[in-house]
């Protein structure tokens, strides 16, 4: 319950405030989504599978962020910024993926 009260409060936040993204870092913004939603759909699947612990979530979630910021910014020291930036959503997105389907099967028995 605490857990949708906060991501109302997020929600209402960001829609009264539209905070902005500096120049900077907006080439991370979408690799950060994409890590972000491959950690909730990885929970997502392990709580379905009933091994989900809050701990290996929280960890799982930022080092995805941490580590997909490093190689896009490690990408765009070497200048092949984009180039590293699809494969890092090209991996992610089969983890999505690969997860989606795990969680389409455990919920529709198929």
């Amino acid at each position: 319950m605490i857990a949708v009260i906060g991501l109302l409060i997020g929600i209402v936040g960001g829609l009264l405030l539209q905070p902005t993204v500096p120049t900077e870092l907006q080439p991370y913004l979408p690799i950060a989504v994409v890590a972000a939603l491959d950690a909730l759909f990885g929970g997502l699947r392990a709580m379905l599978d009933g091994i989900f612990d809050d701990r290996v979530f929280l960890i799982s979630f930022l080092s995805n962020v941490v580590v997909a910021a490093l190689i896009v910014f490690l990408g765009d020291q070497l200048g092949v910024g984009s180039q590293l930036s699809t494969a890092v959503v090209v991996v992610l997105g089969i983890r999505i993926f690969s997860n989606a389907a795990s969680i389409r099967r455990h919920l529709f028995k198929a």
